[in-house]
């Protein structure tokens, strides 16, 4: 069963090249136009089916805002037809809709109704609600007196514990502290297991790989591609890759490519978040026989040593995570220990923990550095993200082009 379907959608916008063309435009006689009509969507045809986890993928500009403004009835169509099953959550701007002057508490009845639901049956959702913020006393205070922070909280603990069909999240994940970011995701990914249809706008591509059955890549408003996550997503890094190559790019662009193809949201790398929960300290390269070394050779087996200090540990199955860059930035390689399944050490101080490159980094000669990550459960809330934490010279005789060596033999 289709949860959306949508079916020869247009959205245009009128540009006006003067502010005062607009009123002149409404007061014409002859109906003379005055702007000119831009299209900022067009889709012949889509379809989502119930309990798929779809990713919306493109750069800024490309029409992912406005294709879930039409899904949730906040705009219009042009023209077309939107057929929608199902109550929706939409995660599109925290808080929108509500009254300043209103304790939390009146709130959070207040956007209850606007979401169709009675007051009795708020009260059944009220504690859990305010547990989920954990706000304290200040669910009784007006909302005007809320730090961005606590007004974030209790505005996304609204939004996701009304049990919806539909869950729609555009780039609002990261709120509150390090803690809050990880129980959103956890209640996230318990709505996604649960069969709930999840729209995923995201430029974390890595993010959008890991969480999204389908995804779907819009370019200027119009579907690019939409199927299976791994195919969509490389032929939008391809995309990426391939504009960054064009020196007529756009800075906006130059900036949008430069965020996608990052693992990590760009704002924490490097940093030590406040209120941390771990850190990682050092990183050590060994060679095959475990002495320490700064060199090596392309295809020597090499072990990165992870030392990390845990501070709390009552995190639940943490993730560490290892990327290979080239020392232009080149992202060549990131690994971690979601993806291969692997637990590991979590106990209150000092811990250690291996990554074995057992056939060698296979890159070409030259200087590389690597990337260390402590992260939550899903690999998506960094607990620390230490960029360039050490470099790395690769010896290489010239054996091949490009960015590395595939393991290969030659046959008649």
């Amino acid at each position: 069963m289709n949860t959306v379907e949508i079916r020869n959608l247009k959205k245009n916008y009128t540009l006006y090249k003067k502010p005062f063309d607009r009123v002149k435009e409404a007061f014409s006689i002859t109906h003379k136009q005055y702007g000119q009509d831009r299209c900022v969507l067009d889709i012949d045809g889509l379809d989502i089916k119930a309990g798929e986890v779809v990713g919306i993928i493109g750069t800024n500009g490309s029409g992912k805002s406005t294709l879930l403004k039409i899904i949730t009835g906040v705009l219009s169509q042009t023209r077309g037809e939107v057929k929608v099953k199902g109550k929706i959550a939409a995660l599109l701007e925290l808080g929108a809709g509500f009254n300043p002057e209103f304790t939390g508490l009146k709130n959070i009845y207040l956007n209850g109704t606007m979401m169709g639901f009675s007051h009795a049956q708020m009260e059944k959702k009220i504690q859990e609600i305010i547990d989920f913020a954990d706000i304290g006393d200040f669910i009784e205070q007006p909302v005007k007196t809320y730090s961005s922070g606590m007004f974030a909280r209790l505005a996304f603990a609204v939004a996701i514990n009304v049990e919806p069909d539909i869950l729609i999240v555009d780039e609002v994940l990261s709120v509150g502290d390090i803690r809050f970011q990880m129980k959103c995701m956890d209640k996230m990914k318990e709505m996604m297991d649960g069969g709930v249809t999840v729209l995923f706008v995201s430029h974390d591509i890595n993010a959008i790989r890991r969480f999204c059955m389908k995804s779907l890549w819009l370019k200027e408003g119009k579907v690019q591609a939409y199927g299976e996550t791994g195919k969509v997503c490389d032929q939008y890094m391809d995309y990426l890759k391939l504009l960054d190559a064009h020196m007529e790019q756009t800075a906006e662009k130059q900036g949008e490519a430069s965020a996608a193809i990052n693992e990590s949201v760009a704002d924490v790398r490097g940093k030590v978040q406040s209120g941390i929960l771990a850190e990682v300290k050092n990183i050590v390269f060994r060679n095959e026989k475990g002495i320490e070394v700064s060199e090596i050779a392309w295809n020597d087996p090499m072990t990165i040593e992870v030392e990390y200090e845990v501070y709390d540990e009552h995190v639940k199955e943490p993730v560490l995570g290892v990327a290979l860059k080239r020392i232009d930035d080149e992202y060549i390689c990131g690994l971690n220990t979601l993806l291969d399944q692997v637990e590991i050490p979590w106990i209150k101080g000092r811990n250690y923990y291996r990554l074995i490159y057992t056939e060698g980094i296979r890159v070409l000669g030259g200087k590389y550095y690597f990337d260390v990550a402590l992260f939550d459960k899903t690999a998506t809330v960094p607990m620390q993200y230490c960029a360039r934490i050490k470099e790395l010279t690769v010896s290489a005789d010239y054996i091949g082009e490009g960015i590395c060596i595939l393991p290969h033999e030659w046959s008649k």
